[in-house]
């Protein structure tokens, strides 16, 4: 078992991943004003939920994601309240139309993976981002969602949590008591974005490696949903 530990605090301290320091972006003379009155097609969020390996590898628990499921979209309708426009959850879509919404899904995270790792993390920033302009986007081919949804913008949402699992926890007490150094146990990262669907640009983006709110329970949850949509355009507080 030492030596399992030994090798494996040397695997991940070598491939510990550095956070980002920036949290939020929004696209250049973007303004809330010129969403007023929009309507907003939110995309079916994004959740996966489960345990981190002794190793540190995710391992899915399909009962924690049909929970924060549930959890979640409960609380992005109540979140609605706090918006000043309307959002409307996109139809069930067959054949090419979902090929198309999955494969801009998925290119919505992998663009969220670039951007924290080349614009949030401001020593990795790009020449082309050095002077903190916001520039991305998912291409035109989100201009076909616009018509399947009747509607200009859209929402993307996705979270990712891993619960350290006992193994995971013992290698974390093991390291510290053996080196004196910290490993992570658990990962909580989340990211919420809002979409102009004509152009393809991301307007503006909230994406955060280390998200508190426990997805599992409805105050956990309460707490995540506030955290994405924190300082979403137009948005305003419940007592205003």
């Amino acid at each position: 078992m030492l030596k399992f530990l030994l090798v494996a605090c040397t695997l991940i301290f070598s491939t510990a991943a550095v956070h980002a320091q920036e949290k939020a972006g929004i696209r250049e003379g973007f303004e809330a004003a010129d969403i007023s009155g929009e309507k907003i097609v939110l995309f079916r969020p994004d959740i996966q939920v489960g345990e981190q390996s002794m190793g540190g590898m995710f391992e899915p628990r399909a009962e924690w994601t049909t929970e924060a499921r549930r959890l979640i979209e409960a609380e992005l309708e109540r979140a609605q309240a706090r918006l000043t426009n309307e959002v409307v959850k996109l139809p069930e879509l067959y054949g090419d139309d979902a090929d198309l919404l999955a494969e801009h899904q998925a290119l919505f995270e992998t663009v969220i993976d670039a951007i924290v790792e080349y614009q949030f993390f401001v020593g990795n920033r790009l020449p082309t981002q050095k002077k903190g302009s916001f520039d991305w986007t998912l291409g035109t081919g989100t201009a076909r969602l616009a018509e399947l949804s009747g509607a200009n913008y859209g929402l993307f949402i996705v979270t990712e949590d891993h619960y350290g699992s006992t193994g995971r926890k013992i290698l974390q007490f093991a390291a510290a008591g053996l080196f004196g150094a910290g490993v992570q146990s658990g990962v909580h990262k989340g990211a919420a974005g809002l979409i102009d669907l004509r152009t393809g640009n991301i307007l503006w983006l909230n994406a955060d490696l280390q998200m508190g709110g426990d997805v599992r329970d409805p105050d956990g949850v309460e707490k995540r949903v506030g955290q994405l949509l924190e300082d979403f355009p137009g948005s305003v507080d419940e007592g205003e």
